[in-house]
């Protein structure tokens, strides 16, 4: 897919949150690999800007775990293992089912029109054939939808766990890992079981709505498994 980068340098944008920002696209997208150093002054020169924003950058990415320091060799990119993987869909699947059970009693409408909107972001990138779109508003999909809880810690802990899925959704997105389904049909895939969602949501109808998410995590965790061990 074409267009990865798409940060402009404006003055209105300090340079620390450029930094994070082109950083974070390249981490996603696996520019940047798994276990690999970033050096500070290779990132100087990548990023065209100094030193001290790149480091406020690197702060910011390390208490994201999306880095991590080691004494020998510095900051590397926070590595993906199989065994990290299962955590993260173990985590994701207790807290998503779990949210369902507080969202469904709740007035979810402003977060509905939220999910809404960040579906219809899916399907424009599907469009334009942007996975970094694609991954972008996925996540932000799946965020409104942990918000319907209004539960700070439960939003907190979903965040986590989706932020470190969002490597593995550019994985997933990205790539043929079943030849019996090409890309486009797979975005739709997700797009459609994301109405679902959304429709099961307005509807009130939880046990529906848990086994949608449930297998929406099943395929997810499927793709990346037959991708990591193939």
């Amino acid at each position: 897919m074409g267009k990865i980068l798409k940060i402009q340098n404006t003055p209105k944008q300090p340079l620390a949150v450029i930094a994070y920002e082109t950083i974070v696209r390249k981490i996603i997208c696996l520019e940047y690999q798994p276990s690999q150093h970033l050096e500070e002054n290779q990132l100087v020169e990548d990023l065209g800007i100094g030193r001290t924003p790149i480091r406020e950058a690197l702060v910011r990415l390390h208490s994201e775990k999306m880095i991590e320091s080691h004494p020998k060799r510095g900051v590397i990119v926070r590595p993906i293992t199989l065994q990290k993987t299962k955590a993260m869909f173990e985590s994701m699947k207790i807290m998503e089912l779990g949210l369902v059970d507080i969202a469904i009693n709740k007035d979810c409408s402003n977060f509905i029109k939220k999910m809404k909107a960040s579906n219809k972001e899916i399907e424009n990138a599907i469009v334009a054939n942007d996975v970094f779109d694609l991954v972008e508003a996925n996540h932000d999909f799946h965020m409104n939808f942990a918000r319907c809880s209004q539960n700070e810690f439960l939003i907190r802990a979903i965040q986590d766990v989706r932020s470190e899925a969002k490597r593995l959704s550019y994985l997933s997105y990205a790539n043929i890992i079943d030849p019996q389904q090409p890309l486009k049909s797979h975005y739709e895939s997700v797009f459609q079981e994301h109405e679902q969602i959304i429709h099961c949501l307005m509807e009130k109808d939880e046990n529906r709505l848990k086994g949608l998410i449930e297998q929406h995590i099943i395929t997810f965790r499927q793709r990346i498994i037959v991708f990591m061990t193939s």
